[in-house]
């Protein structure tokens, strides 16, 4: 995500497109975006940031743009992000029902550990609702997103998108540093359980 500043910048795009667009057009709107992103992508060129947040936040941009373009009313700007956040809703859904917490994967793969962690209960536990907490933020956005989508409240999009962008993250955060922490406790102590039987044996 590009951390506290890539949710700045995320934002910046949609608060240029929405007053641009009630005063001037959509066409101008979408000017003015795609000018903001490239904006961003050159400053973060120049401090040489992580590239990768800089570019996906360009595309995304670019790819609401065109949907707005096609769909020739400036609320479909909003399009991607909508369906997106369902989509997300339904895979972080299916990853709990499935017993495959996203959240416990990608906390492995960040960790360079394997899998052992789904032997561990309470890790498991930690992992899905660390995992559901974010299939419950992105199925708030879809939810709240699409109703007034269907309402042709473009303004209020736009205030629902950053609303609802910076404070579910935080809670989101917040909710995964904590199960990831208590998983790491739950791994720990049966690390610990193994050990000692293989003390004992040595003594």
């Amino acid at each position: 995500m590009g951390g506290i500043s890539g949710l700045i910048y995320s934002s910046l795009p949609v608060l240029v497109f929405v007053p641009v667009s009630s005063f001037f057009g959509l066409k101008w709107a979408i000017g003015a975006a795609l000018g903001v992103a490239a904006l961003i992508l050159v400053w973060r060129l120049i401090r040489r940031e992580t590239l990768q947040p800089a570019v996906s936040g360009f595309f995304a941009v670019g790819v609401s743009a065109l949907i707005a373009y096609l769909v020739g009313e400036s609320k479909g700007y909003f399009l991607l992000g909508i369906w997106s956040s369902l989509l997300y809703a339904a895979v972080f859904t299916l990853s709990v029902v499935i017993r495959r917490p996203i959240v416990g994967y990608a906390w492995g793969w960040v960790n360079g550990r394997d899998r052992d962690w789904r032997g561990i209960r309470r890790a498991v536990f930690a992992f899905d609702v660390a995992t559901c907490i974010w299939a419950l933020v992105f199925g708030a956005r879809f939810l709240v997103q699409n109703r007034l989508y269907d309402e042709d409240q473009t303004g209020l999009l736009g205030v629902a998108r950053i609303a609802m962008g910076w404070p579910l993250t935080a809670v989101a955060a917040l909710a995964t540093y904590l199960a990831i922490r208590a998983a790491q406790r739950a791994l720990h102590a049966a690390e610990q359980a193994e050990a000692k039987p293989a003390e004992v044996q040595a003594d």
